[in-house]
């Protein structure tokens, strides 16, 4: 029994031994995969930052192994050819090409390398990083103002205003024309648009385009018609001393215009015209009297006296027809005071004026048209005598009237919507703007609306130039010197003169032109209709003059003027030909636009024979001699008499024309 219990005893005792050398060698063994673990996650941990892992790519480049200078490289090196390429952007049919660099547009790579280096202590992230592919986004560059102004430049180039509905007046009817909305590119969206676009691979992306309504609504319109209508509904019988005079419809039509206050249109009665409507039958009772004026002689302004006439004030005439043109027919008869017409500028009031010596003179050249030579005449006929007094506004529309037949203008060719020429009424009246404008500018007038012309036309000097459109946008300058100033304006069968007289406040006035930038490429239209005529296109750009004056010697002040011109397309009148094969260029030249480097000179339209570029400073010596025959060379002579008949149709349109929409 003894023995038998000793037995038991030591085979219990060994079985332990056993088990306990067995759990020990587990702890052991995972003690010691625990130990190799933690040495391979410490060793990954430590040596997770020095390389990229396996997989990892960045904007498709593979940085695999690479350590950060060399990822970097790879990726700038790598996403070069794509980030350098123009990004191609479409707005309401117009194309550009945009510059990444000249965007403020780049790539950051060693942002974009990044976050695939650097130690982390994350088992998963370790894990992952290890087994798995990564694809990272690349980070961008941006010069928030070198974007702006890009973009900004293209929304010039985009904009159109919006055409304000009109009421027009033709022989005592009245007419609404309606507007017609503008668009403009909205900058913030296309902003985005091109940052989010030019990491990409190239397509063209479309920038966001918005309606610009008229500022006149319909409903305001239709009552300044109801107006207009009722205003020349009937006659009004106006009554003066013995006699009575009738005031036609259509009379008071020619008198009747309409301005935009507020947005709203506000109707004006124009006194003269009504007072020379009934002239003809006051002339048995009034003794025509005339206000003091200038006469130029000798190259020095003298003062042609005024004269005292008897008869009735125009401004009462006005005032008392406005008071029933709202009366049903057989109400409307006014009696006006027969009186004394005094000069509303006095012989003694002239002299004190200080017109004393020319401040500036300017001639435009241009070719020869019938059409030029009768609108450009007659617009200058009506500026030469203009005064204008300390304070008060010039306006080239009010001065020379709407272009109609009536007024004396013909048909002629002006630049139509996308810079395409078309025929309208007052062709070639821009060049009297321009010929004004540039005269005002060296005079030392203030700007209040210049317009240049939406496309360059060569004759011109860019920056330096203007236009006027009917009803949609005017040239307004004001005198702000001390003293009154005196205009005079004569013309040529192929040039305008306009001189300001007065005393001048500065010793001189330069112009600077700085460089054309922000080229906009023309494009290619292609018409079939008989109706096509072919034009060059001429590249967009903008260009900063400045308009320097100088007091004793010295620069006392500069004022930039800036201008952005569109590109005008080149007009093909024949098929657009087929689109060209595989492996041809897509384009030929037919993008709308593209911004390119500054400095690049734009082709000039289709050249013209007999066309002369536009002096850089004004002329000194005009000669008061006129031309009597036209001549195919421009001429520096100008006439005091424009033709007096107007043609009905314009002569063959020549290369470079004039005017902008309207005229």
């Amino acid at each position: 029994m003894k023995g038998g219990v000793r037995l038991m005893a030591s085979s219990s005792s060994g079985g332990m031994r056993a088990a306990f050398s067995g759990r020990t060698l587990a702890i052991v063994i995972a003690g010691a995969v625990v130990v190799i673990a933690l040495g391979v996650y410490l060793l990954a941990a430590l040596s997770s930052g020095s390389s990229a892992a396996a997989g990892t790519t960045v904007g498709g480049i593979d940085i695999g192994g690479m350590d950060e200078k060399e990822a970097a490289r790879a990726v700038a090196e790598g996403m070069a050819p794509r980030i350098n390429r123009p990004v191609k952007l479409t707005a309401d049919g117009l194309t550009f090409r945009v510059e990444p660099k000249e965007a403020g547009l780049g790539l950051d790579a060693e942002a974009s390398v990044a976050p695939a280096f650097g130690h982390t202590w994350n088992p998963l992230a370790l894990a992952t990083t290890a087994f798995a592919s990564r694809e990272l986004p690349l980070v961008p560059t941006l010069d928030e103002a070198a974007l702006e102004a890009s973009v900004t430049q293209l929304a010039d180039a985009v904009a159109e205003p919006p055409i304000e509905p009109r009421i027009t007046m033709r022989k005592g009817s009245a007419r609404l024309k309606e507007g017609e909305p503008g668009r403009a590119l909205d900058v913030e969206a296309t902003s985005e648009v091109l940052r989010e676009a030019f990491l990409r691979p190239r397509r063209p992306v479309a920038a966001p385009v918005t309606e610009v309504p008229p500022t006149i609504t319909q409903e305001a319109a239709e009552g300044a018609l109801q107006i207009a209508e009722s205003a020349v509904a009937a006659p009004v019988i106006v009554q003066a001393d013995t006699v009575s005079a009738t005031l036609s419809g259509a009379d008071i039509g020619d008198a009747l215009s309409f301005t935009v206050v507020d947005g709203e249109f506000v109707p004006q009665l124009n006194g003269a015209r009504l007072h020379d409507a009934i002239r003809d039958e006051l002339a048995s009772i009034e003794t025509p009297g005339r206000d003091a004026t200038f006469r130029i002689k000798r190259g020095v302004p003298r003062v042609v006296s005024a004269k005292v006439g008897r008869g009735i004030e125009d401004n009462a005439l006005a005032t008392a027809v406005a008071g029933v043109l709202g009366n049903p027919e057989g109400e409307r008869t006014v009696t006006v005071p027969f009186g004394v017409r005094e000069p509303e500028l006095t012989t003694a009031e002239a002299a004190q004026l200080g017109i004393r010596e020319r401040l500036s003179t300017f001639t435009q050249k241009y070719p020869y048209a019938a059409y030029r030579a009768q609108n450009i005449g007659q617009a200058a006929e009506r500026i030469n005598g203009t005064l204008l007094m300390p304070g008060e506004t010039f306006s080239l529309n009010d001065t020379i009237l709407e272009r109609t037949v009536e007024n004396g203008y013909t048909v002629g060719y002006v630049v139509g919507e996308g810079g395409v020429f078309r025929e309208d009424l007052g062709g070639g009246v821009s060049a009297s703007a321009t010929t004004t404008w540039t005269a005002a500018f060296y005079a030392g007038m203030e700007r209040v609306q210049t317009i240049a012309h939406s496309i360059w036309i060569s004759r011109y000097e860019p920056g330096l130039e203007a236009t006027v459109a009917w009803g949609i946008f005017d040239l307004k300058f004001r005198n702000d010197l001390d003293n009154a100033v005196f205009i005079s304006a004569s013309t040529t069968p192929t040039s305008m003169t306009v001189s300001f007289w007065g005393t001048p406040k500065f010793d001189r006035i330069e112009s600077e032109s700085g460089p054309r930038t922000a080229i906009v490429k023309y494009s290619k239209v292609y018409d079939e209709s008989p109706e096509c005529q072919p034009q060059g296109g001429v590249d967009g750009f903008t260009i900063t003059v400045d308009r320097v004056f100088y007091q004793g010697g010295v620069e006392v002040r500069r004022e930039p003027i800036t201008t952005r011109y569109k590109p005008a397309p080149q007009v093909i009148c024949d098929k657009k030909p087929k689109k060209p094969g595989k492996g041809e260029a897509e384009f030929d030249g037919e993008d709308a636009g593209a911004v390119d480097a500054p400095g690049q000179d734009p082709d000039a339209p289709a050249p013209d024979p007999s066309a002369s570029p536009t002096d850089a400073k004004p002329s000194d010596k005009p000669s008061d001699k006129p031309s009597d025959k036209p001549s195919d060379k421009p001429s520096d002579k100008p006439s005091d008499k424009p033709s007096d008949k107007p043609s009905g149709k314009p002569s063959a349109k020549p290369a470079d024309e004039d005017g902008v929409f309207a005229n």
